[in-house]
């Protein structure tokens, strides 16, 4: 992981702990005199970045602007903060493209769907952290993944994300060159996110390689989309090579995801829940009621991490 900016300090028993503050990989940022979120509608002259975020330890993001805004709701009820019933307003209300919430310690901010959504929105993610001068951030992308080999409603968190050629790295083109990244994720938090799903008890939890691809259909292998220009064989032969792999689940966002918190020197997790297993289907045939339970379960394991960092377990 690309270190952050660090700095020592005492605390009260006289012991040093370590301040990691985000590192912004761009030197241009330092000469402007306004810096404008323009796709959160929100900018550094007209908002207090420090006061309004100053505080936040946590980000959790996830596609949907209802999961997010769920688990915000859900994360203030486990912390004893805010109350029941109470509606917690979209900080993002200027613009539709992304919603965000905050809580206490927590942010909670919505993607998009796709890498090219999220890549966006991780771009002003990372600069109102650094605005706000926050240090010690974990982010961790919660969402639903398709399984391989898995019973649906499994949880995997992610080891390393790798291409649709089971590579671990993401490519992106950039003033005409093919730049490469590596798209590892924090071993620590992997396991301390293992843990806490051990302790809880209430669903399979797997750590494995997550296949990060640029579509839902043929990117995935899908024998069911619009285009489909292969046979049932050739999809299963590549799931099972993907298996063979360490790949576990599959989704569209975790590549960029890690490759742009390693650049930052953000500590970062991604935690997804298997709605099926590819393996056996290409549709998601579950009911709502069972999706919605499955859903749930990355935010429960996220919100008793975050409850066991605050010693609150």
């Amino acid at each position: 992981m690309a270190p952050g900016v660090s700095n020592e300090k005492k605390t009260d028993d006289g012991q040093s702990s370590k301040e990691n503050f985000i590192h912004l990989c761009n030197p241009h940022l330092e000469k402007m005199k306004e810096d404008i979120l323009y796709h959160f509608a929100l900018g550094t002259s007209t908002h207090d970045f420090p006061a309004l975020f100053g505080d936040v330890k946590f980000v959790c993001v996830g596609g949907s602007p209802s999961r997010m805004k769920a688990f915000i709701t859900y994360i203030a009820e486990e912390l004893g903060l805010g109350s029941p019933g109470c509606d917690y307003p979209n900080i993002c209300a200027g613009t539709d493209r992304y919603a965000m919430y905050k809580v206490g310690p927590v942010l909670s901010v919505s993607h998009g769907m796709g890498i090219p959504s999220i890549s966006i929105m991780l771009h002003e993610l990372i600069k109102l952290l650094y605005h706000a001068k926050c240090s010690n951030i974990t982010i961790i992308r919660i969402g639903t993944s398709g399984g391989i080999g898995l019973e649906p409603g499994s949880v995997v968190i992610t080891r390393q994300s790798v291409d649709a050629t089971f590579k671990p790295q993401f490519e992106q083109v950039i003033l005409g060159k093919t730049v490469i990244r590596s798209t590892n994720l924090d071993e620590e938090l992997a396991k301390e996110l293992m843990q806490c799903s051990k302790e809880i008890g209430q669903f399979n939890t797997v750590i494995g390689n997550t296949m990060c691809t640029l579509d839902f259909y043929e990117g995935q292998g899908r024998l069911d989309g619009a285009i489909c220009l292969y046979n049932e064989e050739e999809k299963l032969q590549y799931l099972k090579e993907a298996y063979d792999s360490g790949v576990r689940n599959i989704e569209m966002e975790s590549s960029v995801f890690a490759a742009m918190c390693n650049l930052s020197g953000v500590k970062a997790a991604v935690v997804c829940v298997t709605l099926l297993n590819r393996l056996e289907g290409d549709q998601i045939s579950s009911s709502h009621d069972v999706l919605v339970e499955y859903q749930q379960r990355p935010q429960k394991l996220v919100g008793y991490f975050i409850k066991k960092s605050l010693g609150k377990v």
